[in-house]
């Protein structure tokens, strides 16, 4: 393999992305996301392309996320280079979630944060019972960006409001019934279907259902009830006065898990799903995304849950505000104002 960061190129029909950064996971920084996006726009129009595929190379996971400390350092200053990532980024998410060939994404492994940004807008998805989901964002002082402000509130019920604010790990099972991924490979049938998918580039959907198997049961099916009763409020307070009144152990595990995140996040998050789901188009939903990202990089608690969980890895963010009442109403009209016209987020031609 290439030294390249992202590795592209045609094979038999197919127009392969290739992520090649895996000490760290795949995180994804800006030349990253220029590369998979030039390649995507050169492949747009080639009839010698008729799908995409995005896979990574070794073992440890799909994508990790996006270059967190670099957001960090950057927004600790002007957060030009943060928001520079961010157009970019956004920009690559919307190229794909509009692309009008079949582009599928094989997620083995680790999947989270903007790796959910680049295999969530693809046509099929393809998880293993390597594969762990999640949106963390909410333990770093961010939200679930990269389109989650879409794809969220566009789950089963409440899940995807429970899966923003907890930060919830999900195995291919759950994934799966939920339609975060389309289709369960085992890990060991993975290289023959990308084999196949080489050989039948015109219909990858049949090649994967070839390989598709049973994921076995979904263990969140039990708890679906309590999270489409329990997430269902459209303040974080009263979420919060739900599971406690709940007193299930289960529902008491929440509120705990609740209680160590930053509570800026908790209602930016809520705020974000709520306002993705009334938007109708997945453009509008980055250009929010994209002014909201631009000033939450700027604030305490993104710096602050850098610090603790990445930087110097003591788990113990001092949040500020430290409580829910602290964040008022007028701190998140501030942050979800839209930006000048001549800032505003745009898709790519």
């Amino acid at each position: 393999m290439s030294e390249a960061e992202v590795v592209t190129r045609i094979e038999n029909g197919v127009g392969r992305i290739t992520l090649n950064r895996p000490k760290a996971i795949h995180a994804l920084n800006r030349a990253m996301c220029e590369a998979m996006t030039e390649a995507l726009l050169a492949w747009r129009g080639d009839a010698a392309v008729q799908s995409v595929l995005i896979d990574h190379a070794g073992e440890r996971g799909f994508c990790a996320g996006g270059d967190i400390r670099m957001i960090a350092e950057s927004g600790a200053g002007d957060a030009s280079e943060a928001k520079a990532f961010f157009l970019a980024e956004y920009r690559l998410n919307h190229l794909m979630f509009d692309y009008p060939k079949p582009i599928i994404a094989i997620v083995d492994g680790i999947v989270m944060g903007g790796g959910v940004g680049i295999s969530e807008p693809a046509d099929i998805r393809v998880a293993t019972e390597r594969t762990t989901y999640a949106m963390p964002e909410t333990g770093i002082g961010l939200f679930p960006d990269v389109g989650g402000g879409w794809f969220l509130p566009r789950l089963p019920g409440q899940t995807g409001v429970w899966l923003a604010l907890t930060g919830a790990r999900l195995k291919a099972a759950d994934t799966v019934a939920l339609g975060i991924h389309t289709h369960f490979v085992s890990a060991d049938r993975i290289d023959a279907l990308k084999a196949d998918l080489m050989r039948e580039a015109a219909d990858p959907s049949s090649v994967v259902m070839r390989h598709a198997g049973d994921a076995g049961p979904a263990p969140l099916s039990a708890d679906r009830e309590a999270i489409d009763r329990l997430f269902a409020f459209d303040t974080v307070e009263e979420i919060f006065k739900a599971l406690e009144a709940d007193g299930s152990d289960w529902a008491l595990k929440q509120f705990e898990t609740l209680k160590t995140k930053s509570p800026q996040s908790l209602k930016v998050s809520l705020r974000q799903i709520r306002t993705g789901a009334t938007l109708n188009s997945f453009a509008d939903n980055m250009a929010m995304e994209y002014a909201l990202g631009g000033r939450v990089v700027r604030t305490h608690d993104f710096q602050e849950g850098v610090r603790a969980v990445i930087v110097d890895k003591d788990n113990a963010p001092k949040w500020s505000p430290a409580d829910l009442s602290g964040v008022t109403n007028e701190t998140l009209d501030a942050l979800f104002a839209p930006l000048p016209d001549n800032e505003k987020w745009t898709p790519l031609a």
